[in-house]
């Protein structure tokens, strides 16, 4: 949002009695929902950026709460902030205060929505920045693509590792970190109790005849036993990143499928995410999710239109 906005820029009308229902949907287009308890008050939600928000920006929403809410801001399930109660008058002047610190009113709409993340960039379990990637999400898709009409609301969330903490796998595209471990097993000894067998949460890895095996068709890529084995057969392993497409989650649900290759680069997730929401922008059909879009057209060629470069 331009620092710059001004009340008059922003077309939103006076209140002049009762609210029409052209003036909802006006400020609903600016993330600013009606509180159903009351005809003219607002909740308005503030975009973060994966849930960050410097502390000068904090301070800033405390103060907009005060002066033109209620005094309480709520958390939202993806991660953004709502200012409650908000008088329709109030609503214009506390968006040209919010943008004066370089903040922004959204969050609604056929659009990409913001992105959702783990904590991945620090937790222990973490595969993959997660914090670098959805600020990366967050520029080339939230504010890049906001002005492009969807059939529906898109959401994406990344995931640091096979935990799923922020279930990627019911948004409509998710990201789940991986590490590809190379096994060796000519370093196996075959040991009695081996540390690769019982560290496994996934009963993954046996010893078979004296040697470990892994079944890889239980294997979740989680890494858990890289570098355990002292000698050395989980030494060596690369980073990967796995997309799952067509999740949804509401009154209908439906699990997102995975994407039969994995990739190697942040930028080649980027680019298979914008040609995910080009194809749902130019086949989806307006008003059905993208969940919808792959069951519609079939999943096998939703992921050829992914994959295609």
């Amino acid at each position: 949002m331009d620092n710059k906005i001004t009340t008059e820029a922003l077309g939103i009308t006076p209140k002049n009695g009762k609210l029409t229902s052209e003036q909802i949907t006006k400020v609903k287009s600016y993330g600013c929902l009606r509180d159903k308890r009351f005809d003219d008050v607002f909740n308005v939600r503030v975009i973060t950026r994966n849930g960050r928000i410097s502390s000068d920006e904090q301070r800033a929403i405390a103060e907009a709460a005060d002066r033109f809410g209620s005094s309480e801001v709520a958390m939202t399930s993806r991660l953004t902030v709502e200012i409650q109660g908000v008088p329709y008058d109030n609503i214009a002047p506390l968006m040209v205060f919010l943008a004066s610190h370089g903040l922004e009113t959204g969050g609604t709409g056929a659009k990409v929505r913001p992105v959702v993340a783990c904590k991945g960039t620090t937790c222990v379990f973490g595969l993959i920045d997660t914090a670098g990637l959805s600020l990366k999400i967050h520029e080339r898709f939230y504010k890049g693509y906001h002005d492009t009409a969807l059939p529906h609301k898109f959401k994406i969330a990344v995931g640091g590792c096979p935990n799923n903490c922020v279930k990627p796998d019911t948004n409509d595209i998710g990201v789940i970190g991986q590490r590809v471990v190379k096994l060796s097993p000519e370093l196996c000894r075959g040991c009695k109790k081996c540390v690769i067998e019982t560290t496994c949460p996934m009963k993954a890895a046996k010893l078979t005849d004296g040697k470990i095996c892994v079944d890889y068709s239980m294997c979740n890529r989680c890494g858990r036993c890289f570098e355990k084995c002292p000698f050395g057969v989980f030494g060596e392993a690369e980073v990967a990143y796995k997309l799952c497409i067509g999740g949804r989650w509401g009154k209908k649900c439906a699990v997102a499928k995975p994407l039969s290759v994995l990739f190697s680069s942040e930028e080649e997730v980027l680019d298979a995410i914008e040609r995910a929401i080009l194809f749902f922008r130019d086949e989806g059909v307006k008003g059905e999710r993208f969940a919808d879009t792959v069951e519609r057209l079939g999943f096998d060629y939703a992921q050829r239109k992914i994959l295609d470069r």
